[in-house]
Formats: C-alpha cells, sequence, structure tokens
C-alpha cells in the first residue's frame, strides 16, 4: 500500500531526520510510530502526503512513485488529523466537514448523506450537531469532527498527527476506543504519529519504534513485549508485559469438539451442558449455546488486550466467549482463563526479579 524504499532526509543543516528507512505499510493497517522527539516519526508521516520530500529513496503508494501524482489529487486521497484539530471557526461542523466532498464535486445529496453516516458513526447527532459553531463543542467533540472531516471524502490513507494529546485524560481513552471500533468498521490505512507508549501499543496492529532516524523494531504489539529487539526497545516500553497480552495470547483452542453447524442445533444433535460455539455454513460464527439455549455472546476480537476483555467478562456475567479474528472462529477464552495465565505470568516475573 505506503512503500519507503532507502529513503533518506537531510536538511540544508546538515541535521538528517531520516536514514536509509525500508518499510511497508500494509492496506488496512493502522500503523502507530512511536519514539524520543526529534526521531523522524512525524518528518516520515508527513513524506506521505508529500508534506516533506525525502532528499533520497523513493515512496510509493499503490505501486506508483508519490511523486508521478498530482499534488492536488494526492492529497484529496489522504485524510490528514492534526493535534491542533484546525476546524475553521467561522463554519458550521456541516461546512467544515463538506471541504474536500465539495473539492471533489460531490453531489448535495449524497454529501449530506455521508456526513450523517459519519456523524452518527462517531457518536454526534446529526440533527442536533450539524450547524454548530466549533466553539459550541467541547475538546474531545471538535476532536471528533476533525477524525470524520478526514473520512469525508473516504480516502484510502489516513495521517494522524497525535491527535488526542492535548485532550484531557477521559477524552483520550474515549476516542481512542473510538479509533479501534472505527477502524474494525472502515478499514483504512491509517499511520498514526504518538509520543504516547500505550496509545501506540492500544492501537497499533503494528508499532514502528524509532530512534534517531532509523526503524530499531516494527512489529506487534505482543512480539515488541515479549521479544524486544535490544536493550533500546526493552527499556523504552518499559514494564508493560501483563496489561498488553491479547485474548489470542490466552486463548484456549478447545473449540473443536464444541463446533456444530446451526443445522445441528436446530435438529436437537447439540448436548444439553456446557459452552458450545456455533459456525454457519460459511465458516463464519453465528452463536452460542449455553445449557442447552441459543445465546448472544459478545465475541473477543484475537488483537482485544486483556484488561478489555476482562471488563466485557465483569459486564455481562459470561463463563466463556468466543475469540474471533474478523468474522472468523479461533478459540475461546474464560474468566478463569485469565486469572490462571495471570498467576502463572505473575509467577514467571517474580522468579527472573529474584534472580
Amino acid at each position: 500500500m505506503i512503500t519507503f524504499t532507502d529513503v533518506t532526509k537531510t536538511y540544508p543543516d546538515g541535521t538528517t531526520a531520516l536514514k536509509n528507512i525500508d518499510l511497508e505499510v500494509q492496506k488496512g493497517e493502522l500503523l502507530t510510530l512511536i519514539g524520543p522527539s526529534g526521531c523522524g516519526k512525524t518528518t516520515m508521516m508527513k513524506m506521505v502526503n508529500r508534506l516533506i520530500h525525502p532528499s533520497a529513496g523513493t515512496i510509493t503508494i499503490h505501486n506508483k512513485d508519490i511523486r508521478e501524482y498530482n499534488i492536488h489529487e494526492l492529497r484529496w486521497n489522504i485524510g490528514y488529523v492534526l493535534q491542533e484539530i484546525a476546524l475553521f471557526p467561522h463554519m458550521t461542523i456541516e461546512e467544515n466537514i463538506s471541504i474536500v466532498p465539495e473539492m471533489k464535486k460531490w453531489k448535495k445529496k449524497d454529501l449530506t448523506k455521508r456526513i450523517g453516516e459519519l456523524m452518527e458513526m462517531v457518536g454526534l447527532e446529526p440533527e442536533k450537531h450539524r450547524k454548530r459553531m466549533p466553539s459550541e463543542l467541547s475538546g474531545g467533540q471538535q476532536q471528533r469532527v476533525g477524525v470524520i472531516r478526514a473520512l469525508a471524502a473516504d480516502p484510502d490513507i489516513i495521517l494522524m498527527d497525535e491527535p488526542f494529546s492535548a485532550l484531557d485524560p477521559i477524552s483520550r481513552e474515549q476516542l481512542q476506543k473510538d479509533i479501534r471500533q472505527l477502524q474494525q468498521e472502515i478499514q483504512k490505512t491509517i499511520v498514526f504519529v504518538t509520543h504516547d507508549m500505550d496509545e501506540a501499543m492500544a492501537l497499533g496492529d503494528r508499532v514502528c519504534l524509532m530512534k534517531e532516524g532509523e526503524v530499531i523494531q516494527l512489529d506487534t504489539p505482543q512480539n515488541l513485549i515479549l521479544k524486544p529487539a535490544n536493550s533500546f526497545v526493552k527499556d523504552f516500553i518499559g514494564s508493560r508485559k501483563t496489561p498488553w497480552q491479547t485474548a489470542v495470547d490466552v486463548m484456549v483452542d478447545q473449540t473443536r469438539n464444541k463446533i456444530s453447524t446451526i443445522e445441528d442445533y436446530e435438529s436437537g444433535l447439540i448436548p444439553e451442558k456446557g459452552t458450545y460455539v456455533l459456525n454457519g455454513n460459511d465458516e463464519t460464527y453465528a452463536g452460542a449455546v449455553e445449557d442447552g439455549k441459543r445465546v448472544e455472546l459478545p465475541p473477543l476480537q484475537n488483537g482485544m488486550i486483556l484488561k478489555e476483555a476482562v471488563n466485557i467478562f465483569e459486564e455481562t456475567g459470561h463463563r466463556v466467549l468466543p475469540v474471533m479474528k474478523g468474522e472468523r472462529l479461533i478459540g475461546t477464552l474464560s474468566y478463569r482463563d485469565i486469572v490462571l495465565y495471570l498467576k502463572e505470568h505473575s509467577r514467571q516475573e517474580d522468579e527472573v526479579v529474584q534472580k
């Protein structure tokens, strides 16, 4: 999707911001860029929409050199969300969201529908907020408008430059949840710059940890924690192992003999006791059975961190929940699985400290 090949950036004063970067951002991936101040993460992100030009190397989107794109068309197809939000204060919320679609000559009817859908998607009541001015919204609401403005023209790529860092902790945590949920629905390619390691780990499908213009480790959050490339990675991440383990790390692959079809259930072929996960005819998750009765169980996505999974168990009271990868069932997880896993993990960490 987005490919950096041997990319270097040296400024006129001799400062080298990026050194021989080779990196690919995959289609539909949310890649977080993290590292100390001055490591080059913002420079890298701004190269994607040609706000900064490389001194050497090439950047391609869909296998086409970005220098070959018309600059306006390139940027129209790349949404951009800033820390400062940068809504136009003299325009209504609707007018702010409409800017790029109007440049692309969208029909009024299509644009009105699009704005309504996007506002509902981020929890802003369209009829209540369309005609409001930015000053009438809270900081968190304004940042939501900034996000959907970037999505308005349905771009392939979204760039997010520390978009939540100026918000209070409660608004920031809520927007992080919104972005994770939104990404599951829209599956855009997102490059997200942050200076907050917890945010990088919570949001990123992969995390790119940088230092002095170089990529030190590009990996999943789990691998950064469990398999740090060197002492810098280990020290930068700090002590985060347990909270950032995911459902799939703890998942028990015990579903194989518990999978049946909906037809089996309707024919009375499901045993009366226990939790049984059902597959539809196309092998996608269709529901579950508890004690012989069909029940709705909230599925856990494989990348969900444990503390979120624990919250779902506590809120719903269910004993066992299915673990999904997209629409596909890959296993089950119980509250007991988590407790046993955490106890074992804690014991292992204590042994390491004692050594």
